[in-house]
């Protein structure tokens, strides 16, 4: 079943003024279908807020997206989305939010795991059955706090890119920088991530300032150098801004 875009009427002219469509053709026209990235920051500087953000600009443009979390619950997960909805519907000034919210609730699903007990072949088998019941079909997918790099083996990292393309989504997870006695490579990326390097379309770091926090690109795809991108998250709301 094809995804089916909100109707945005006049609205659409606003969403391609985003701040996500600079980030977009900023690295080539996104993360891309069947490709994994991976946002890295210090704890509490806004990983999660980032991807949500991500998430609820492909949901107002049509697209089914699966938030898996092995940290927060699902009702809490839901209450970020809903308030990170309501900001971005205020700096864009989408009329009717609630409706749209509706809208967006129908083309997300959220999935809360145990971390020490989840695997990917739950999460398959998850999928699988909203796919059965629902005909629902990822094309974003969040995984926040798996795989915990650091204890991932290339096995799973595998998976994870299998996974990326059967559902032909695209898939980004998250990990934590600036941990005591952390080792980095030469582009500042832990080198716990930075070994699963070919198996990462996109690396965003986030780093954070006196006033704001800078979305810098690591990697690229596969362009040998990284645009230097003029994009922050906005300290109050958390949103992408320009």
């Amino acid at each position: 079943m094809p995804e089916e875009k909100i109707d945005l009427s006049d609205d659409s002219r606003i969403l391609e003024r985003s701040p996500a469509r600079i980030f977009e053709r900023a690295i080539q026209g996104g993360l891309g279908r069947g490709n994994v990235g991976v946002v890295l920051s210090r704890p509490g500087v806004g990983k999660t807020a980032f991807l949500i953000g991500l998430a609820l600009d492909a949901l107002l443009n049509g697209r089914k997206v699966l938030h898996i979390s092995t940290q927060e619950s699902v009702d809490r997960v839901r209450g970020f989305y809903e308030h990170m909805f309501h900001m971005l519907a205020a700096s864009l000034h989408l009329d009717r939010p609630q409706e749209r919210l509706l809208a967006v609730e129908r083309n997300r699903h959220i999935l809360a795991y145990n971390r020490e007990f989840f695997s990917l072949e739950k999460l398959e088998s998850s999928v699988a059955v909203l796919k059965e019941a629902t005909n629902f079909v990822p094309s974003f997918v969040i995984t926040d706090g798996t795989p915990r790099f650091g204890k991932t083996e290339q096995w799973e990292m595998d998976g994870i890119c299998r996974l990326a393309k059967e559902w032909d989504a695209e898939i980004w997870t998250s990990s934590l920088t600036h941990r005591e006695g952390q080792d980095l490579d030469s582009r500042g990326v832990p080198v716990e991530v930075a070994c699963f390097d070919s198996s990462l379309a996109v690396i965003i770091n986030l780093v954070p300032t006196a006033d704001y926090t800078r979305v810098a690109i690591v990697k690229d795809h596969d362009r040998a150098s990284s645009p230097d991108l003029h994009l922050e998250l906005d300290p109050t709301t958390l949103l992408l801004r320009w």
